[in-house]
C-alpha cells in the first residue's frame, strides 16, 4: 500500500481514483477545485478530502493529477499553494492531464530542481474505461521513474507503456487522437451513404466490422450513431482542446495533418450546431444536417 494523491475529480480523475483506493488498496488523499465533490469521494470511497493541492499532497509516495489543460496543471503544481509545495523529496507526479509535450518537459524540469520525480501519462478509453478501471496509458519519463510508478498505475490500467522521456506520453496521445478523429470521420461518413443508399446498417456493420474495416470506434459506436444519439461519452470540446494540442505541436515539428485540420474543422461546425458536450461519433449529425 502506498499513501498516495489524486488531483482532479472530473468524469476521469473521480474513477480513477476509486480504482487507486478499492483495487489498489492504497491510502488516498483528494483535492478537487470544487470542495464538495471531494467530500463526496471521501464520503463514498473512504479517502480524506482537503482543500489545497499541497495539503493532498503532504506526505504523499505518489501525486497524480487529472485536470483540464496546461494553465490549470500549472495552477495545481506550480503555483502557490499546488503539490509542489506539499510534496516529499523522492516522490513522484503522475500526471493524466492530456496536455502540451511543453508543460510535461517544464513540470519534469521543476520537479527535478526540488527532488521530485515526474511522469507524463495521458490516457486514453474515455469515462467508460476509467469507470471500468481499463484505461491505456502513455507514460514519458526515466525508466526508474516508470518501473515505480508502474504498478500504482495499473490500478486503473488494462495497458501502460513507456513511450520515452518527458514528453513523449502526450506525443503518443497526440497520435491517438489523430487516428481516432481519423477512423471516427470514416465511420460517420460510411454510414451516411450506407443510410442514403437504403442499406440496413445494423446488416452491413454486422459483417465488414468482422474485416479490415473494423475498430473500437465502429463495435462500440454504430449503434448510437445510427440511433442518432450523442449525449453521452468524450465531448467535442474535449476532443477539439486535444486536435488544438495536436496542430499545434505539428506546426512546432513541420508534420503535415491535412486530414486532421480538416475533422478538427468538422468538429467546429457540430459545436456551431449546439453539440459541445455531444459524443465525438456526433460527425455523422454534421453530415445529416441534425
Amino acid at each position: 500500500m502506498a499513501k498516495v494523491a489524486f488531483i482532479g475529480l472530473g468524469v476521469m480523475g473521480y474513477p480513477m481514483a476509486g480504482h487507486l483506493k478499492v483495487k489498489g488498496g492504497h491510502e488516498v488523499a483528494v483535492y478537487n477545485r470544487t470542495f464538495a465533490k471531494a467530500e463526496k469521494w471521501a464520503a463514498e470511497f473512504g479517502g480524506k478530502a482537503f482543500r489545497t493541492p499541497a495539503e493532498a499532497a503532504e506526505g504523499a509516495d505518489f501525486v497524480f493529477t487529472c485536470v483540464g489543460n496546461d494553465d490549470d496543471l500549472r495552477s495545481v503544481t506550480i503555483a502557490e499553494g499546488g503539490v509542489f509545495d506539499g510534496m516529499k523529496p523522492g516522490a513522484i507526479l503522475i500526471d493524466n492531464t492530456t496536455a502540451s509535450a511543453e508543460v510535461a518537459r517544464e513540470l519534469d524540469a521543476a520537479a527535478r530542481e526540488k527532488g521530485f520525480a515526474f511522469v507524463d501519462a495521458p490516457v486514453s478509453g474515455g469515462q467508460a474505461g476509467a469507470e471500468n478501471g481499463v484505461l491505456t496509458v502513455m507514460c514519458g519519463g526515466e525508466k526508474d521513474t516508470f518501473d515505480k510508478a508502474r504498478p500504482i498505475i495499473d490500478a486503473y490500467a488494462r495497458m501502460v507503456g513507456l513511450m520515452g522521456p518527458a514528453g513523449a506520453g502526450q506525443l503518443a496521445k497526440m497520435v491517438n487522437q489523430i487516428c481516432v478523429a481519423g477512423v471516427v470521420q470514416g465511420l460517420a461518413e460510411g454510414i451516411h451513404f450506407g443510410m442514403k443508399a437504403g442499406l440496413d446498417m445494423e446488416a452491413v456493420i454486422e459483417v465488414i466490422s468482422k474485416g479490415a474495416a473494423g475498430s473500437w470506434q465502429m463495435d462500440n459506436r454504430h449503434k448510437t450513431m445510427i440511433a442518432g444519439k450523442y449525449d453521452f461519452g468524450f465531448a467535442i470540446d474535449w476532443m477539439r482542446k486535444d486536435l488544438g494540442i495536436v496542430l499545434s505541436e505539428a506546426r512546432l515539428n513541420g508534420a503535415k495533418l491535412p486530414v486532421t485540420a480538416l475533422i478538427d474543422q468538422f468538429y467546429g461546425d457540430v459545436q456551431d450546431m449546439g453539440g459541445n458536450r455531444w459524443d465525438t461519433s456526433s460527425l455523422l449529425a454534421r453530415l445529416q444536417g441534425k
